[in-house]
């Protein structure tokens, strides 16, 4: 993961897409937000599809090996 880097003195050590203050969270959030990858680019011309890419990527290998709990709503 060359693009993603993480840095205690930037944004908390929150993983970042190298060279930038953005974070991996905030480009899933715009993704999951239904903001385009055309329009990411375009207001942030600094980034690559690369690094959008990246950040995808880094996602899911933080989540590969999450292990997922099944849980109920309490009824009352």
């Amino acid at each position: 993961m060359e693009r993603i880097t993480a840095n205690p003195t930037i944004l908390g050590g929150k993983p970042i897409i190298k060279g930038t203050r953005i974070s991996v969270e905030f480009v899933l959030e715009l993704l999951a937000s239904g903001v385009t990858e055309d329009e990411i680019l375009q207001d942030y011309q600094h980034l690559t599809k690369e690094d959008i890419h990246a950040c995808l990527e880094y996602a899911a290998r933080a989540l590969k090996n999450e292990i997922i709990v099944e849980m109920e709503t309490a009824t009352a």
